[in-house]
């Protein structure tokens, strides 16, 4: 990854088409897309993309379309990331497994978050790291810009007509303007994963009233494996392995360093308003039962960037897609289903990713040019 350009701890002031908040992969991607239109971008983040951060990795389809459209899947493969030719879903003793016509991947995000980036570098983007962003400027009451303080050195002020939250679900840009929370949800599901060594094909997901558990094929030879419940009790690796066993019947796998996460109701904001935007997470965050939260934030970084471009419909498309997932999430993170409904929550997600990677097919192959 080629280094920031470093600040000389004085005011910059300076003019773009777009300023993009937030630097992992729905940022780096919306500042990637608006710069081969033609926008002059920024693009800040107060910490380097490349370090890991908590994340299941999974790719759905329309996830896979995005980063093969944009010529990026070929850099994915040759990190070392295994193709996931089969998906089989396990409902207590029963299984249906799914081969895929097209493989799906799984990339770390240290693989993937990185990649992004330096694809918006070479597309122009201007890349500052060490942002803290403190506040947006305004001109008659619509958002011109942000201000922030450059860590280790002076003030920080850029303008533009567009800024673009993609700082996550506790988004400073979404909280600075106020955005509009459309749908809340009220469940949520524990999570606690680490990594084993694993040379399976697809993609395993675990159902039982009550728990859910899933491997997922990544880098280095390893598999992401995970454990999901309505709660977090206890330590990690009595919970990991107490979850894994109850939802698959055997025994956890020897697994390195345990990440957990308690578990954060879903929201949906208005994804735009006067002279801001939101894409990945900081507009719509849900459940990482759904394993979506990637997909959802390139599918996102290409609607974004073709509404900034004046190509569509940003925020009526987003809400057709988001609110599909939405239902079927916070209905999932809710472990009140058994068997049959869940089956039937899955088929209804199934049918809602599938409309999703139609209209991404659909694209031409990048956002039109910017008007002169």
């Amino acid at each position: 990854m080629l280094p920031a350009t470093p600040f000389d701890g004085e005011v910059l002031v300076d003019t773009y088409d777009a300023i993009v908040v937030g630097a992992r992969c729905a940022g780096s991607a919306t500042a990637m897309l608006s710069a081969r239109g033609g926008m002059r971008v920024l693009l800040v983040d107060r910490a380097d993309p490349a370090r890991d951060t908590l994340s299941t990795h999974a790719l759905m389809r329309g996830g896979v379309v995005c980063l093969q459209r944009w010529g990026l899947l070929d850099a994915v493969r040759a990190a070392g990331t295994p193709p996931v030719t089969r998906t089989t879903f396990h409902y207590g003793a029963e299984s249906d497994a799914v081969e895929l016509a097209e493989p799906l991947y799984a990339p770390r995000r240290t693989v993937l978050d990185p990649l992004l980036l330096d694809a918006a570098r070479a597309a122009g983007v201007e890349v500052r790291l060490g942002v803290d962003v403190t506040g947006l400027r305004r001109v008659g009451g619509r958002v011109s810009g942000i201000e922030g303080r450059v860590r280790g050195g002076g003030a920080f002020v850029a303008s533009a007509p567009l800024t673009v939250g993609a700082d996550g679900a506790r988004s400073t840009v979404a909280r600075l303007v106020e955005a509009p929370v459309l749908r809340a949800g009220r469940s949520s599901s524990a999570i606690v994963y680490g990594y084993t060594p694993w040379s399976g094909p697809g993609y395993e997901w675990f159902y039982t009233p009550g728990a859910t558990a899933g491997i997922i094929p990544t880098n280095a030879g390893e598999a992401c494996v995970w454990t999901g419940s309505p709660t977090l009790d206890g330590d990690l690796a009595s919970a990991f392995a107490a979850g894994f066993r109850r939802a698959t019947g055997r025994e956890a796998p020897p697994v390195g360093r345990l990440r957990g996460f308690p578990g954060t109701p879903a929201i949906l904001r208005a994804p735009v308003g006067d002279g801001w935007a939101l894409v990945g997470d900081a507009g719509f965050y849900k459940d990482p039962l759904t394993a979506h939260g990637i997909t959802d934030a390139l599918r996102d970084a290409e609607l974004l960037s073709r509404w900034a471009l004046g190509d569509l419909d940003y925020p009526r498309i987003r809400d057709r897609h988001a609110r599909l997932l939405f239902s079927v999430a916070e209905q999932i993170a809710g472990y009140r289903w058994d068997i049959p409904e869940v089956r039937a929550l899955l088929l209804a997600e199934s049918s809602a990713m599938r409309a999703e990677t139609r209209m991404l097919r659909g694209f031409d192959p990048r956002p039109a040019a910017v008007a002169a």
